[in-house]
């Protein structure tokens, strides 16, 4: 059995059941998911990180892809912590869920995140992971960071934006969501949202002329690879009415919640206004938005 000592410490206090001392922090971390990898570059010292996942590396998913080449990768299998012998990994809810039920039986130390799908997730998730890891201090200037940007989204009132937001699976952006979090901050309205459940639904032409968004706001690598998806995009009304009003949003905009979500809203909001702009087509079926 391992002996986890200090790191669970970390762990109960992150939980708000016991003080920890402010010196104790894990001197060797270890991610096993996409979400973590990316708190975990961020609040971490570099030295102290023996592997994220592969996935860490992704440019497309990934806003620390720069930090993760620095560092060693690993593909969220048990064999690997054994080898890395971390004193605290970190890992998500909805990830790994085999490595993490072994993890627990040989008692390692494990800190299991849920997703994040507001503002007020993230900054709970990086005070939980900075708590964690003896980094406070960084923790605090990402949630300040994050909350700047978030003044900024928030200081200009004018009406929403209406969207229509597609992922890889479909129409997506179902309210609750990260993606909706994003649309909302940036200024936007997923107009498909309305006739959805939490799961999202099938992308239907009729579905965009019946709603008529100003923008289709695609998350990569939605047109990218051959699906049900990509036959509408390529549908004829599709290209007539919304060829110049698409834009791409990159998957680690909304795949993770991290404090670089507002920076994301940001970039879309600016993105919507300027592809806005320049449309050139009109939708002649558009009815006035209902006040």
């Amino acid at each position: 059995m391992r002996r986890s000592g200090p790191v669970l410490a970390l762990l109960v206090g992150a939980l708000g059941l016991s003080a920890t001392p402010a010196n104790a922090r894990p001197v060797r971390v270890m991610s096993i998911s996409e979400c973590s990898d990316q708190l975990v570059l961020a609040l971490a010292d570099t030295k102290t990180i023996t592997s994220v996942t592969w996935l860490s590396r992704d440019p497309e998913g990934s806003y620390m892809w720069r930090a993760a080449e620095r560092v060693r990768i690993n593909h969220g299998l048990a064999e690997e912590v054994v080898r890395d012998r971390p004193d605290l990994v970190i890992a998500g809810s909805y990830s790994t869920p085999a490595t993490r039920a072994l993890l627990l039986k040989l008692h390692y130390p494990l800190l299991v995140l849920d997703p994040a799908n507001s503002f007020e997730d993230i900054r709970r998730q990086v005070r939980t992971v900075a708590l964690a890891l003896g980094e406070q201090g960084r923790g605090r200037g990402l949630i300040a960071h994050m909350d700047t940007a978030l003044a900024r989204l928030g200081s200009e009132r004018s009406p929403p934006l209406r969207v229509a937001a597609w992922d890889g699976a479909g129409f997506s952006a179902a309210p609750g969501s990260l993606y909706d979090t994003l649309l909302r901050a940036a200024g936007a309205r997923n107009v498909t949202a309305d006739t959805q459940g939490r799961g999202g639904s099938t992308p239907e032409v009729e579905k965009l002329i019946a709603t008529a968004p100003q923008l289709l706001v695609a998350g990569a690598p939605a047109f990218q690879r051959p699906a049900l998806q990509t036959e509408v995009a390529h549908h004829p009304l599709v290209r007539r009415y919304w060829s110049d009003r698409t834009l791409i949003v990159p998957l680690s905009a909304y795949n993770c919640g991290t404090p670089f979500s507002a920076d994301a809203a940001l970039s879309l909001r600016d993105q919507m206004r300027a592809k806005l702009a320049e449309a050139k087509t009109s939708l002649p079926f558009a009815r006035a938005p209902a006040p």
